[in-house]
This record gives structure tokens, C-alpha cells and sequence, in this order.
């Protein structure tokens, strides 16, 4: 190394349910306190991790890809129908450089930096996109795309989205289950299920920049910073059939999906929260400057979003914390804060709060990541399933 260089460690951990080897540490046991996870080759730098229902993906910054956990469906990508207790590379992808990867319920999808696009796991509500209801153990390019460019791809519970990038203007895909509204095509269609592609008509104007996908949710986030949502209601609220524009003068950078629940982080470091009433996930929440009095009931909603739309609150406990990064699992939360904190709250039972025990926690916790510490050279990424967690932490060493 030359003077003046410096050498960048990167760390794993992983804490929360492990009963299919989700956690990447061999084991089969939950972990109420975040525990280092080993990957099979040195000197990997991760560039993303997916978690999904009981696997895990994570991609290399040169493009490789890693699965572990759950593999009764082939979401794992490595040919058989295994569970896989340790990180391992999925083989069919080594002579590709992927660049972006998504783990649904029990499917995956990959995406190379060529713009194809690859999928695996189960099949049997469409979210493949290959036409059929199969599912595959080996990653399987979808034919669909094949003269396209995908940017991304995101995959929710039964259903998938995908980012289609175009010089005449980006377009969002989707398909799988459509049942609670969340592929955000015809109402009169959604309770069927779609194995081929289908565009969202609504995003023909080319403006965005991110797409998102959790349980029955969607959403996508727009270039000017607009969030639009779909799919299943939040707090008891209509199903919505079609993407919704969230009213909002904030400008938000990032968003997390749970099952019940939507994180947003905003331009300046504040965290807002859409739905939340399980587990805790809210605690004496304070209302956004933008939320209405909603009626104690709401019926099937026939109305714009702007008049009928779930409460839109700020995660309380937070105040004078600027916050870099969010992350959302079935029903808990996560976020790192600017100053290198990992806080985390909401259903505890598995462990996946990483604060040493099973109890939920209704406002954001710090989480102690061993002893090593946090400084201006450290990087920290959080990442949730739907009962555990991941984080990645680099720390560059002169």
C-alpha cells in the first residue's frame, strides 16, 4: 500500500430469527445481539444486501452474488432446494457483473449491469415474470426484457416490480399477484394474478428514479423527490389500485417498505412513518405539519388519495438526530444516524432489534455493534428482513 492510501476493513453482522440460516453463521438459532457473519472469499466489499422472507442476497462491488438462508423454493439460485447456512456464490451468475439484486418472500431477482434481468425462487403466483407459474431454482433470464434495459428490480411478497430504463423515458413493469392493487394496473383486473410483465401506465412520463416492493405494498420515488405508493392500505385504509401521489411539501431520499408500514427519510434527515399501529412500531407519534384528522373508519375508497390517504407521522424520539439511511422488516424498523448510530425498534421477538432480548420497543433504540467504534472513516449500512438484520460497517484505516 502507498503512502497516503488507505486499507478499508468491512464488517458483517447479523442478529434476529436464524431458524433457516438466514443470519449467514452456520447456525440454526435466532441471535438477540448482532454477531459477525464470515463471508467464503477475503477481501469482499459488499455493495447491497436483500433480505428477504428467510434469505438473504448480497452483491459485491465487483459484481458477484452471495445467497444464504431459506432455499425451499430455489430463491437461493444455486440449483437445489437446500437451505444454505453460510453465505454462498450463486455459480450460474459469475459470468455477469450484477449490479442490482432484490430477495422477495421466497423468489429473488437479479439484474446485470447490462441491463438483463434474472429471476428464481417460486413461481407460483407469476412473480417470475417468465409467462408461467413455475418456479426455478436456477436463476432464469426473463425473455420479456430481453431487447430492454432494466435498471432495477424489486420483489415484494407474491409480486415483483421492475425499473425499466429507456433514452425515450423510464417505465416501471409489473407482475405477479395483484390481488390487494400493489401491481397498480386495471382495477377491474386485480384479482388476478399476472405472469408476464405489465407496464404501469401511470409512470409513462419517465421520472423515476427508485422503485420499491414489501408484502402486498409498492411504491416508487420520483426524480423531483415525490413518493407515490400502491398496493395494500396502511393502518385499515382502502387497498389502492393504482399509484397515489403522497401530498407532501418534503422532499424525501430514501424508503423503506414493512408490512404494515412505510419509513420515509426526508432531504434533511428527518424520518416520517406511514401506518405503524403493530408491535409498536409507533410510540405518542407526533403529526406531520401535513396529516388531517382521519375518520375512525374508512370505507372502499373511491376518492383521490389527496382526500382519503392513512396518517403521514414522524418518528418520535429522534428529535435533534439527523438520520443518513432507513431500512423496514415485516414489523420492525431501522436506521443509522449521521454521527455512525444504528437504532432500531418494533417487534422484538425474534431478536431483531439486536438490543439483547425479545421485547418490541415502541421508539428507536441504539444498537452496540461489539466494540469496535464508530469514527469519520466509518461507513454503516442497515439492512432488514422480515424478523432479522444485517449490517455492514467499513472503516477505512490509514
Amino acid at each position: 500500500m502507498e503512502e497516503g492510501e488507505r486499507e478499508e476493513e468491512e464488517l458483517l453482522w447479523s442478529w434476529g430469527a436464524g431458524s433457516e440460516g438466514q443470519l449467514g453463521r452456520g447456525r440454526v438459532e435466532d441471535e438477540h445481539l448482532p454477531q459477525l457473519v464470515f463471508l467464503p472469499l477475503p477481501h469482499l466489499s459488499i455493495s447491497q444486501i436483500s433480505c428477504g422472507g428467510a434469505h438473504t442476497i448480497a452483491l459485491t462491488s465487483g459484481g458477484r452474488v452471495l445467497t444464504w438462508g431459506r432455499g425451499t423454493c430455489g430463491q437461493l439460485g444455486l440449483g437445489d432446494l437446500e437451505n444454505s447456512l453460510q453465505p454462498k456464490p450463486v455459480k450460474f451468475l459469475e459470468s455477469f457483473v450484477i449490479s442490482h439484486v432484490s430477495a422477495g418472500w421466497n423468489h429473488s431477482g437479479f439484474v446485470s449491469a447490462s441491463g438483463r434481468l434474472f429471476t428464481c425462487g417460486d413461481g407460483s403466483f407469476g412473480q417470475l415474470g417468465h409467462g408461467d407459474y413455475q418456479s426455478h431454482w436456477s436463476p432464469v433470464e426473463v425473455s420479456f426484457f430481453v431487447s430492454k434495459h432494466v435498471g432495477q428490480i424489486a420483489c415484494g411478497m407474491r409480486h415483483s416490480l421492475v425499473l425499466l430504463k429507456d433514452p425515450s423515458g423510464d417505465s416501471i413493469y409489473a407482475f405477479g399477484s395483484g390481488k390487494r392493487g400493489q401491481l397498480g394496473i386495471s382495477i377491474d383486473r386485480v384479482k388476478r394474478s399476472f405472469p408476464l410483465p405489465e407496464v404501469i401506465t401511470v409512470f409513462n412520463n419517465g421520472d423515476i428514479v427508485t422503485i420499491y416492493a414489501s408484502g402486498d405494498h409498492s411504491a416508487a420515488l420520483s426524480a423531483n423527490k415525490q413518493l407515490y405508493t400502491w398496493g395494500r392500505g396502511f393502518s385499515g385504509f382502502s387497498d389502492y389500485y393504482h399509484p397515489q401521489l403522497l401530498p407532501s411539501p418534503e422532499k424525501f431520499s430514501q424508503v423503506a417498505l414493512g408490512w404494515n408500514h412505510a419509513l420515509l427519510l426526508t432531504d434533511d434527515g428527518g424520518v416520517f412513518m406511514l401506518g405503524g399501529n403493530h408491535h409498536g412500531m409507533l410510540s405518542s407519534p407526533v403529526r406531520g405539519s401535513l396529516d388531517r384528522q382521519e375518520p375512525d373508519h374508512c370505507p372502499p375508497c373511491t376518492s383521490s388519495y389527496e382526500v382519503c390517504r392513512p396518517n403521514f407521522l414522524k418518528v418520535a424520539g429522534l428529535d435533534g438526530i439527523k438520520v443518513v439511511s432507513i431500512a423496514a422488516g415485516a414489523e420492525h424498523s431501522a436506521l443509522v444516524t449521521e454521527n455512525g448510530l444504528i437504532m432500531t425498534w418494533g417487534w422484538g421477538e425474534h431478536g431483531q432489534l439486536g438490543l439483547g432480548n425479545t421485547c418490541d420497543r415502541t421508539t428507536p433504540q441504539i444498537v452496540s455493534l461489539g466494540n469496535t467504534s464508530s469514527n469519520a472513516h466509518t461507513r454503516l449500512k442497515v439492512y432488514c428482513g422480515s424478523g432479522f438484520t444485517f449490517s455492514v460497517k467499513s472503516v477505512c484505516k490509514s
